[in-house]
């Protein structure tokens, strides 16, 4: 049998001996090259953390499930691992070689020919010239370098935090002066001529606190007023051109310069600091001595005036008010009406309200004058309609006159009874009643209409039928009407029987003829 198939057979039986034995060991602790490096050192007699007995190719796996960032760099794509090809589909041991003593360096690095672009922090710019030590420091992992500005640059920041953290920002890794900033990010973006500025100009604490934000605070010095038109330089001036004044007093206020005033200037209106004045902007509140009404008008100027006639009134007051002016009342002034200030008391409207004291009907008439007159003439053309009262004027009471019935202008104090009137016409002497107007009527007074079947208790028939009035009404209806209707009543005087027949003459006579006597009833 071969020499070398002896040594094999014997080197396994003893190994298998030790397996079995109490104390045994694996088969690679006995084949151990040698110790491993010193941070491999408590895992040195578990050679399972590291080694998969007879499958090398297990090998990565272990190392990636006890280097865990390792492995998820690998998994992302990310740090050397995931981005170097050979360290991500290689063998470990390729390139960090073990049991080489306590002493031996694990990680082959040669810092001059690394490629740092194979890293999460590719090196631009002056990152390019730095040291390799500035940024790595000696007992701590390359991986664990910083990669924010700001843990290199603390010290270097002129700005002492107060901008934060992100450098790179304004910042970056070619010039660290040729600074890229959006100032319109800001509260105060740059416009016209700022945006040609350098940023020392306005920024004098580069730690970028107290920088004014206002006109003021920069161009005091440049101020030609010499703060009398205030600090709100923006108010007139703007970034783009500081001489071409962009204030207008129509759109910028709530006052128009017009007419006389757009030639006055500032002076004549706002004190020395004019956009801290507040100002009144009724006319009367710079007119005050100019007002010839003495403020019997209020201080509402510009209801009658304009700023560039201000000696033409344009007020018309059949437009402006509820009440035009016709007739008389075209001439008259306006302090004929308006005793009192116009705008502090309201005029009323009706007649009466300014005539009271010139009705000659004393009211009784009521107080729409305009019912009858006009605002031409007061006396002229006066128009009535009587037939809307309670006496309509029919036949000749429609042709006289009104004062034969009307001696005072009060009107309603006019008789309405015919006697009242009549009393000296009336033939009957007082015997008839005050109601004329039961037998007569005003068309023609002779033509009386009288019923005496219908509208008395005594018909007229026979001989009664001829007679006159007056042949029976001696007397006055009052002392008539106590009568019943008896022969006697009337022919007492006449009774040649001297009443030895009675009183009932109806008893023989008739109405028809008083001679011819009929049998006794």
């Amino acid at each position: 049998m071969n020499p070398g198939i002896w040594k094999t057979v014997f080197v396994m039986a003893i190994a298998y001996s030790i397996i079995n034995s109490a104390s045994a060991q694996t088969i690679e602790s006995l084949v151990m090259p040698g110790p491993v490096t010193e941070s491999h050192a408590e895992v040195e007699t578990e050679c399972s953390s590291c080694h998969e007995p007879f499958a090398r190719g297990q090998q990565r796996g272990l190392c990636v499930a006890c280097h865990e960032d390792v492995g998820l760099d690998i998994e992302r794509g990310a740090g050397f691992h995931g981005l170097f090809a050979e360290a991500r589909d290689g063998r470990c041991a390729d390139c960090h070689t073990d049991h080489e003593g306590r002493d031996s360096v694990i990680v082959i690095l040669d810092e001059d020919t690394f490629d740092h672009e194979f890293t999460d922090y590719p090196l631009l710019g002056r990152h390019g010239e730095a040291a390799c030590a500035d940024c790595h420091e000696p007992e701590k992992k390359h991986r664990e370098a910083p990669s924010d500005c700001v843990s290199c640059h603390l010290d270097d920041d002129v700005h002492d935090g107060f901008t934060g953290t992100e450098c790179g920002d304004c910042h970056n890794e070619t010039e660290w002066l040729d600074i890229e900033f959006d100032h319109d990010t800001t509260d105060y973006p740059l416009l016209g001529k700022h945006m040609e500025v350098a940023c020392s100009d306005c920024h004098e604490d580069k730690t970028l606190r107290n920088t004014p934000t206002t006109c003021y605070g920069c161009h005091a010095e440049d101020d030609s007023h010499n703060g009398r038109s205030g600090q709100n330089c923006e108010n007139c001036h703007n970034p783009s051109s500081w001489d071409d004044s962009s204030f207008d007093h129509s759109r910028d206020t709530e006052f128009t310069l017009d007419g006389g005033h757009a030639s006055l200037s500032c002076g004549d209106c706002h004190s020395e600091d004019p956009f801290a004045d507040t100002l009144e902007m009724a006319c009367v509140s710079c007119h005050l001595e100019d007002d010839n009404h003495e403020q019997h008008f209020g201080d509402q100027c510009d209801t009658c005036h304009a700023t560039d006639l201000w000696t033409s009134p344009f007020f018309d007051h059949d437009v402006d008010t509820e009440h035009a002016l016709i007739g008389a009342h075209e001439s008259i002034e306006c302090t004929d009406c308006h005793i009192e200030p116009i705008f502090e008391v309201e005029l009323l409207t009706a007649c009466n309200d300014c005539h009271a004291e010139d009705d000659p009907h004393e009211e009784e008439q009521g107080i729409v004058c305009k019912d009858c007159h006009n605002e031409s003439s007061w006396q002229d053309d006066v128009f009535f309609d009587h037939d809307l009262t309670r006496f309509p004027l029919l036949g000749s009471h429609a042709e006289v006159e009104c004062e034969s019935c009307h001696e005072t202008h009060v009107f309603r104090d006019a008789p309405e009874l015919c006697v009242d009137c009549h009393i000296e016409d009336d033939p009957h002497e007082g015997r008839f009643h005050e109601d004329c107007a039961s037998c007569h009527n005003p068309v023609d007074w002779p033509e009386w209409m009288f019923d005496h079947d219908t509208e008395t208790a005594f018909a007229l028939s026979g001989a009664h039928l001829e007679v006159l009035c007056d042949d029976c009404h001696r007397q006055s209806l009052a002392s008539m009407s106590k009568l019943v209707g008896r022969c006697g009543d009337c022919h007492r005087a006449d009774d040649i029987h001297d009443r030895e027949f009675g009183t009932d003459c109806g008893r023989c006579h008739s109405a028809d003829s008083f001679s011819n006597v009929e049998a006794i009833k």
